[in-house]
């Protein structure tokens, strides 16, 4: 019988396994570089986007393709952004689930490097994956996009600048969370249909940016209402930061409503694909009522 904890767990040991391995094929010098890649590393999550992407793989029989390496990567690329982020210069946070952030025990300078050098680890990865074939390359050149200056990092750069010039903007709000959060969670739904021959891939593109959306939209809630213990991170902090967010444009009360919407909206997409959607179902309202 079916249980999405269990299926959950199940995707998450093969995540795992795939990091671990990385662990013990990957060995830095200076040890200091080792430590601070792997400090940031292992410091837990739920690893949600490389679940997300075997999920999706499973849905349009991509599985068979690699795509562990693929999902790999997008996790060294999310924490190395991660790492970024928590620098003092951006978002200046002092914690990571529950642990000092990186640059809080390594220091900023190699705080930069260990992100640097995940980020240039998954790129190598992605390109060794391109000689198998035009579908690898392709699925590689679109995770790149989505990390790259028309993605991930548009995104992080827009958000700075609307803090730091107090702009309250509705297009640039959308266009921060598109970025910054959507394309790495669109990369995660999009990547495998890419691999399986394009199967779905408008809509799981689509449903990866809308999932990004409603995953922005309760983080911004979090922020606004959620405490320490569950986060693992500092709440409240985009408000004292000028922050452009859901929050801070809409208020909580709006932003459930617009959670709700964009719930459905995935939903619906899901419904206009042919296959067992129910575990990417159960994601989508994992995220819409998600405590951390």
């Amino acid at each position: 019988m079916y249980d999405y904890k269990e299926k959950y767990g199940q995707y998450l040991t093969r995540v795992e396994a795939r990091i671990e391995k990385f662990y013990s094929d990957t060995r830095c010098k200076p040890e200091i570089l080792d430590e601070s890649i792997k400090y940031s590393l292992k410091s837990g999550g739920k690893r949600f986007r490389p679940v997300l992407m075997l999920a999706s793989a499973d849905l349009v029989g991509a599985n068979e393709c690699g795509v562990e390496d693929y999902a790999l990567a997008l996790e060294l690329i999310h924490t190395y952004s991660l790492i970024h982020d928590d620098l003092p210069e951006m978002d200046n946070d002092d914690y990571r689930r529950g642990r000092p952030s990186n640059h809080k025990v390594f220091g900023a300078g190699n705080a930069v490097l260990a992100g640097d050098g995940l980020l240039n680890t998954a790129y190598y990865m992605l390109f060794e994956r391109c000689e198998d074939g035009k579908l690898f390359a392709d699925a590689a050149k679109f995770m790149c996009d989505c990390a790259g200056v028309k993605g991930m990092i548009a995104g992080q750069s827009a958000d700075l600048y609307s803090a730091e010039k107090g702009i309250k903007d509705a297009d640039i709000l959308d266009f921060i969370v598109k970025n910054k959060t959507g394309k790495l969670i669109s990369a995660a739904t999009a990547v495998p249909a890419i691999l399986a021959g394009g199967r779905y891939f408008p809509e799981l593109r689509q449903f990866g940016e809308d999932l990004g959306r409603l995953f922005q939209l309760t983080d911004d809630v979090l922020d606004e209402e959620g405490k320490f213990e569950k986060l693992g991170k500092t709440a409240g902090k985009d408000k004292d930061e000028n922050k452009l967010t859901y929050v801070t444009f809409y208020g909580v009360d709006q932003c459930r409503v617009l959670a709700d919407i964009m719930c459905s909206r995935c939903l619906g997409i899901l419904e206009g694909i042919d296959g067992d959607t129910q575990f990417l179902r159960d994601i989508v309202n994992f995220v819409r009522y998600r405590e951390a």
